[in-house]
Formats: C-alpha cells, sequence, structure tokens
C-alpha cells in the first residue's frame, strides 16, 4: 500500500520518528513491504542545544489496529531505535 494522506488514515496512531532522511525512506520500505497504509507527516521533534533552533522528524502514522504489528516488525528490522508509542516513546 502506498502513502496516504493523514486524513485518510482512520484512528491513526504514531508508530515510528525518523530523525533522518535515509531513516524515513527505510520505514517507507518496510511498511510497504507489508501492504501497510500509512501517513507521514513533518513535526517538530525539539530544538538544538545550542542556538535552540526548530528540529524536524518525519513521523509515521498508521491505523490503531495495525500499530502493534508495525512496531513488531519495524524492531525486527533493525529500527527499534525510532519506534514510538505504546510505551516505546
Amino acid at each position: 500500500m502506498p502513502r496516504i494522506e493523514a486524513d485518510d488514515l482512520t484512528d491513526p496512531e504514531r508508530v515510528f520518528v525518523a530523525a533522518s532522511l535515509r531513516q524515513a525512506q527505510r520505514v517507507e520500505e518496510v511498511l510497504t513491504g507489508h501492504g501497510i497504509k500509512y501517513a507521514v507527516q513533518v513535526e517538530e521533534a525539539g530544538r538544538t542545544f545550542l542556538f535552540g533552533s526548530p528540529v524536524h522528524a518525519a513521523v509515521f502514522y498508521v491505523t490503531s489496529a495495525q500499530a502493534a504489528y508495525c512496531r513488531s516488525q519495524l524492531t525486527l528490522e533493525g529500527l527499534g531505535k525510532g519506534v514510538a508509542g505504546a510505551g516505546a516513546d
């Protein structure tokens, strides 16, 4: 399943926060490979220490019914560090 618009995702739940483009592309590969409908939004993930500039990340959302499955698959693929939600963050 390809990426869908956030408004088209029913009952969304955050499953991953990607800090880099490479990581976001890998997450997209995993979710697409498993046939998961997902949405991605760029969100503020914090601020830099020195200047306080905002830091952004790609945040991945899936339906809450698929969230636990997606978290487990992402972890199995070696992406556990960015897994979010359900006690993961």
